[in-house]
């Protein structure tokens, strides 16, 4: 979020044709609540188009990147790294110590897509859990965001967008970016 240092989000692992929706939610998750890119692995080119596509008409900035080293990506990360996975500690007993070492550093955070080997358990400097539970990875990421930016990321103004929805209690209403809006 604006004036920190960055939140990227590594999709770590994709399935081609059984990940290909997840994989794509991940991104637009990270996009919607916060994070400055998301990182997919070099398979998920899909992925990249269509979270590219949707951040060109409602708005960024946002990056989307490919990368075929994703261990590398961790192991070189200049900041702090994130594990979000069900076996991690409570959310809710580091997210403080993850937001302040935040505000000094940039953050990555590792959200897996299949089974993650115990080598990003140990490069990670947390490895959290949202509930504990068995849920989406997208569930898990939304929350985490959340917590990390304390609700401030829903105040969030889009810039350069193609299109805007505008909030109301019934329908739906989407105006062209050049369009302007008459607040109620």
């Amino acid at each position: 979020m604006h004036g920190e240092p960055a939140v990227a989000v590594l999709r770590y692992g994709h399935r081609p044709g059984r990940d290909d929706r997840m994989t794509t939610h991940v991104g637009l998750t990270a996009r919607a609540l916060g994070a400055d890119r998301v990182i997919f692995p070099d398979n998920a080119g899909q992925s990249l188009e269509t979270v590219e596509d949707i951040t060109g008409r409602f708005g960024g900035p946002f990056r989307v990147e490919l990368t075929d080293e994703l261990d590398a990506t961790i192991r070189d990360w200049d900041g702090s790294v994130v594990h979000l996975t069900m076996y991690g500690e409570r959310i809710q007993d580091v997210e403080g110590d993850v937001r302040d070492a935040h505000r000094e550093e940039p953050l990555l955070v590792v959200v897996g897509g299949e089974k993650v080997p115990f080598e990003v358990y140990e490069a990670a400097d947390w490895n959290v859990g949202v509930t504990n539970q068995p849920h989406s990875e997208v569930a898990g990421l939304a929350v985490f965001l959340d917590h990390l930016f304390e609700g401030r990321e829903l105040e969030r103004e889009w810039v350069d967008a193609e299109r805007s929805v505008i909030p109301q209690a019934r329908g739906k209403r989407v105006v062209n970016g050049d369009e302007s809006v008459d607040e109620p």
